[in-house]
């Protein structure tokens, strides 16, 4: 794998293989295609990822820590406890991705698609968001201080047994209640 990461102009196909616990810090895998892959506690520090294909990868408790993962999909995955922690996220697709527990802190969250995915007990502390679609899961575990940015809501809120979504000036309120500052924009409408 080493010897793969030293050439250059090559995709890695790593469709449905195994890569549990295997250190990748700063790989450049531009264009690569893990499609359900086994990436559990890879440590992807300072990886590249643009344009990847992660659809469908199991990522729990990987470090992808200042990863870029400009315009990369990741719908379907896993990142349940994984540490995302200053990665770039710019136009990156997230649908129902089970990111519980997992750590967000000053990631820029921009232009990208989050449909479905549950953010229980997330730390988004000091990350940013720039015209996101934001339908999420949040509970009273959620950590969203020092978010900031725009988003499209709704989010649903859990808590004990019951669930509320919440849009607009509510979602506004949720997150400034627990120190974070964002603001709902209202839908994009096409001009007649």
């Amino acid at each position: 794998m080493q010897e793969w990461l030293a050439e250059d102009g090559y995709s890695l196909f790593g469709i449905e293989n195994d890569f549990r616990g295997a250190d990748l810090s700063g790989g450049d895998f531009t264009q690569a295609w893990f499609t359900q892959a086994n990436l559990k506690g890879v440590r992807f520090t300072g990886a590249s990822f643009y344009r990847a294909d992660l659809q469908s990868a199991d990522l729990t408790g990987a470090d992808l820590t200042d990863a870029d993962l400009v315009r990369a999909n990741l719908n379907d995955a896993v990142l349940r406890s994984a540490r995302l922690d200053g990665a770039d996220m710019v136009k990156a697709s997230l649908q129902n991705v089970d990111a519980s527990q997992a750590s967000f802190r000053g990631t820029r969250i921009m232009a990208a698609s989050l449909f479905g995915v549950d953010l229980r007990g997330a730390d988004l502390t000091d990350a940013v968001l720039t015209h996101n679609a934001f339908r999420v899961t949040v509970d009273d575990t959620t950590v969203v201080h020092g978010l900031t940015g725009t988003v499209f809501g709704p989010m649903t809120v859990v808590s004990g047994d019951s669930s509320v979504e919440v849009g607009g000036a509510e979602l506004e309120a949720w997150v400034s209640g627990r120190g974070g500052q964002v603001e709902v924009l209202p839908p994009h409408r096409p001009a007649r």
